[in-house]
């Protein structure tokens, strides 16, 4: 078991950890970590693990068995034995980019309210496909909006539900191609705006900023068709 310390800590950037196991493949599972692991169109935090002799950088975390979390070193090298304690470094200006960029694809899902078919995020830009048969009109003034609703600068927090009350309300699902993540009897969920004021609320496992002001300007770089019935919409921080 790997403690994720992102889920409750977004913003840290370092963190003790000790090595609990190391992989056939060369990764390296800690106690406790502040790197995200891939997963929901989210990529993998990089950085560095620091200990007495010896320093590796980290170039993704991907889940492993269980509730593991692997890091993944960029080269390889001399790994840290099992029991060593160390000091993880996380590559912060990456991984806030994710950060922003992933709060921003929320709101955009609520300026085009269609069911998401997929996503990607990374440092500087994000897009999301939807089922979208026709182009959209006015991609300035869905531009405007979206950026409306940032700089409302509108509280991000999260709330959890049972599984069993996710399956009695699906309209909380936005995607269509990625499953909200289960498996502890309870679904974390991701809100924009004040409880009484809610602007967007939907199941989600990644890292958010705090508050939409966060994210800066966004710009609507393109809208393209892919397939019959959908649209990439892709937007890029200013």
């Amino acid at each position: 078991m790997t403690e994720p310390l992102y889920a409750t800590d977004p913003y840290r950037k370092s963190a003790p950890g000790v090595v609990t196991a190391l992989t056939d493949e060369g990764g390296i599972v800690l106690d406790r970590t502040i790197f995200y692991p891939r997963g929901g169109g989210q990529p993998g935090d990089s950085g560095t693990l620091v200990w007495s002799g010896g320093r590796i950088e980290i170039a993704t975390a991907v889940k492993g068995e269980g509730s593991a979390i692997v890091l993944v070193p960029a080269e390889p090298g001399g790994l840290p034995p099992v029991g060593t304690q160390l000091d993880q470094r996380l590559d912060w200006e990456r991984r806030f980019g994710h950060m922003r960029i992933h709060t921003g694809l929320h709101l955009l899902s609520v300026v085009i309210p269609l069911a998401v078919t997929g996503g990607a995020i990374n440092s500087e830009k994000g897009r999301l496909d939807f089922d979208m048969p026709e182009a959209p009109h006015g991609r300035e003034i869905l531009e405007g909006q979206l950026n409306a609703l940032i700089t409302r600068d509108l509280p991000v927090s999260e709330t959890w539900i049972s599984e069993e009350h996710l399956d009695a309300n699906p309209a909380l699902v936005k995607t269509l191609s990625v499953a909200p993540p289960r498996g502890a009897g309870r679904v974390r969920l991701v809100r924009i705006g004040e409880e009484s004021d809610t602007v967007d609320l939907q199941p989600c496992g990644g890292t958010h900023v705090a508050r939409t002001g966060e994210i800066g300007k966004l710009r609507i770089a393109r809208i393209e068709k892919k397939g019959r019935q959908n649209r990439r919409v892709t937007v890029e921080l200013c």
